[in-house]
């Protein structure tokens, strides 16, 4: 068998058309999810593994299976207390004491991350994709280093063909466990060989209320700091309802409180009136999943941006049917 990779330009596409016609999943997808694969056997068999946890979106689809999307981009944390002991000092909670500490800290943080991607991941990202003749460049932007391969296939342009590895610093990752990752095209294909990791990937259960209350932010505020491209998030609250982590996240009180008192510190944000939104209130019966008027106007036309480049891999639900599915989760915490 081949490493695919090592097949021709022709041979690579050939496969990749292959494995589109037999899984019905578009071919730029699973070109661009050959990328997040090697990316993360890359970042996790570093020098630095041990200090870094995958989270976010892509480790639900590829760590967990519990979302049935395309995720395109990688979020990982490098542990607080590695890059920054100094600040942590001896203290078991690495929480700032104060706001104007959270900027000390965040300020800091942040400096030592940007040159750490500098001096340490894009470096090694460069050797491994010249040792491989791998058709590849690697750039960093601040704290986001990125991977732009020259891709074999192309789709609507919503997806880019450039995979982002978006680090932050500001927490320790936890609760985490090592998971192995394949790459979608793989089962379909017995004669190839595609890229393999086993990263340490933060709990779903986490995941959760981490997206819970991002999508609570949203529909206060109307708007999503992040830019374009955030319906993913209400898609996979709603599965990880569906696959019963949601209820988990729900019992488990403490997690709940543990985010709360991180994002209350790290990600302060104001209501439309100015006031601070309150996370504890949101994680304890007050969470908002639906959002209304413009703001809903605009989530219905991301959410059909993904429908139409095909991220999602099965049959997905009407966007009334997902706002309802969000609506169930926000009554159930209510209770």
């Amino acid at each position: 068998m081949n490493e695919f990779f090592s097949l021709s330009i022709n041979d690579r596409l050939e496969a990749l058309e292959q494995a589109a016609n037999i899984s019905g999943r578009p071919p730029h997808l699973l070109e661009k999810d050959v990328w997040v694969v090697w990316s993360l056997r890359h970042i996790f068999t570093a020098p630095y593994a041990s200090h870094v946890v995958f989270k976010g979106g892509t480790s639900l689809s590829k760590a967990y299976g519990v979302i049935q999307r395309f995720s395109e981009d990688v979020d990982l944390t490098y542990d607080i207390r590695v890059i920054a002991p100094d600040l942590i000092g001896d203290t078991n909670d690495p929480l700032p004491a104060s706001k104007s500490q959270e900027k000390k800290w965040t300020k800091e943080i942040r400096s030592r991350l940007v040159e750490w991607a500098a001096r340490d991941v894009v470096p090694l990202l460069q050797q491994d994709l010249e040792q491989y003749d791998l058709p590849a460049t690697v750039r960093a932007e601040a704290d986001k280093v990125f991977i732009d391969y020259h891709p074999l296939v192309s789709g609507t342009g919503y997806v880019p063909s450039s995979v982002m590895l978006e680090f932050g610093a500001r927490s320790t990752g936890e609760p985490s466990e090592l998971r192995s990752i394949h790459c979608d095209a793989a089962p379909h294909l017995q004669g190839v060989i595609f890229p393999e990791a086993t990263p340490n990937v933060m709990r779903a259960e986490r995941t959760f209320w981490e997206k819970a209350t991002a999508i609570h932010v949203f529909c206060v505020q109307g708007n999503f700091r992040g830019g374009d491209r955030f319906a993913r998030h209400w898609h996979d609250v709603a599965r990880l309802d569906a696959a019963g982590i949601a209820d988990a996240a729900l019992l488990d009180q403490a997690l709940a409180a543990a985010v709360a008192d991180h994002k209350t510190i790290f990600f302060t944000e104001k209501d439309t009136q100015g006031n601070p939104i309150d996370y504890h209130a949101a994680v304890r019966g007050n969470l908002r999943l639906v959002p209304t008027d413009e703001a809903l106007n605009k989530l219905e036309i991301d959410y059909q941006h993904m429908v139409d480049d095909g991220l999602f891999l099965d049959d997905v639900e009407p966007f009334e049917a997902l706002m309802a599915q969000c609506q169930a989760i926000q009554k159930k915490l209510s209770k």
